[in-house]
């Protein structure tokens, strides 16, 4: 649990690696974050190459970015609603499925986004 007394420094340190654990968690729970740090990793370098300015690149790899902490967003909401019940709930699938949209959201931006700069 957070030190809610931490100030300055401290409470900053202590976020930085709450962070490393989100990401660590996120990475071991969730094979969607995986694949998608994966395409990360394979569309950056891309952009690189396919961004004609500094511009172009930022919005190829800032899309993708999008799309991690959507992801990341996403799988928080789920690990709440499951810590709330596993049984089936409409409001619990409701949750679910929004935060599935807003995935799919970011992924069809980055999609739109790489086809408008590529072609």
């Amino acid at each position: 649990m957070a030190n809610q007394n931490a100030k300055g420094i401290k409470r900053i340190y202590n976020a930085f690696f709450f962070s490393l654990a989100g990401f660590k968690a996120t990475w071991r729970h969730e094979e969607a974050f995986r694949q998608e740090v994966l395409l990360f990793l394979v569309t950056t370098p891309l952009a690189f190459w396919l961004g004609g300015n500094t511009i172009e690149k930022l919005l190829l790899i800032g899309s993708m970015v999008l799309v991690l902490v959507t992801e990341l967003l996403n799988s928080a909401l789920e690990s709440v609603v499951d810590r709330v019940g596993l049984e089936h709930h409409e409001l619990s699938g409701r949750a679910k499925d929004i935060g599935s949209a807003a995935v799919f959201l970011t992924l069809a931006w980055a999609a739109f986004t790489w086809a408008m700069i590529i072609f």
